[in-house]
C-alpha cells in the first residue's frame, strides 16, 4: 500500500512539472510563476517562504533555475526518486519541444506567421518575469534594508553588467554581516513576519 502511494505521489511530480516543463517560452525565470501556483498553492507540496528560499538556491547553482527548483522540490517530497522524477519532468517537455523546433524551424523561420506568434510571445515572457519578480519581492523584501539590497542588486546587474552570482554572495555576505551585528533586529523579522518599517 506504501509501495502504491509512493508511486502515485512520483507519478504526480511527474505530471506537475512535466505541465509546468510545457510552458518553457521565456526560460527558467518564466516558469518561477507557474511552479510557485503549482507546488504551494494547488499542491501545497510548500509554502511560499520554502519555495523562495528554494529558488535562491537555485539560482546560486549552476544550471537553470526551474531544473533546479524542480530538483530540490522532487527531493523535499519525495527524496532521490522525488528529485529525478521532478528533474526529468521539467526537462522533458523542452526536450521535445526543441527537437520539433529544430527539425522545422529552419523551414519556417522567415514565415510571417511565425514571426507574428513570437511578436506576441516575447511581450507575455515579459510580464510572467515581472509578475514572478513582484510575488518573490513581497515575501523578500521586508524591511527598508532588504529594499536597498534589491534596488542595488539591480543596479548592479542591469547598468554595471555584475554576474548574478557575484550579487548573490554579496548578499549573503550583508545578510551575515546584518545577522552579527543586529541580533535583535534580525530576531525580530524572522518572528514577526518582518513588518515593514
Amino acid at each position: 500500500m506504501k509501495t502504491k502511494s509512493h508511486l502515485k505521489l512520483l507519478i504526480e511530480l511527474f505530471a506537475t512539472f512535466f505541465k509546468i516543463g510545457s510552458f518553457t517560452f521565456g526560460g527558467g525565470y518564466a516558469m518561477i510563476p507557474l511552479i510557485e501556483r503549482e507546488v504551494v498553492e494547488n499542491k501545497k507540496w510548500v509554502t511560499s517562504d520554502e519555495v523562495i528560499d528554494v529558488f535562491a538556491v537555485a539560482q546560486s547553482m549552476p544550471g537553470a533555475i526551474a531544473i533546479n527548483s524542480s530538483t530540490f522540490i522532487g527531493y523535499k517530497i519525495a527524496g532521490k526518486k522525488g528529485a529525478l522524477v521532478a528533474t526529468a519532468g521539467v526537462i522533458l517537455p523542452s526536450l521535445l519541444i526543441i527537437t520539433l523546433i529544430a527539425m522545422f524551424f529552419s523551414k519556417v523561420q522567415d514565415n510571417p506567421m511565425v514571426k507574428a506568434v513570437f511578436s506576441g510571445i516575447r511581450p507575455a515572457i515579459v510580464a510572467l518575469i515581472l509578475t514572478a519578480a513582484i510575488k518573490v519581492s513581497k515575501t523578500s523584501i521586508v524591511d527598508k534594508i532588504g529594499l536597498l539590497l534589491a534596488v542595488l542588486a539591480v543596479i548592479l546587474v542591469v547598468v554595471f553588467d555584475v554576474q548574478a552570482i557575484v550579487v548573490i554572495l554579496g548578499g549573503a555576505a550583508v545578510g551575515l554581516g546584518i545577522y552579527y551585528l543586529f541580533p535583535l533586529k534580525v530576531a525580530r523579522i524572522l518572528s514577526d513576519g518582518g513588518h515593514k518599517d
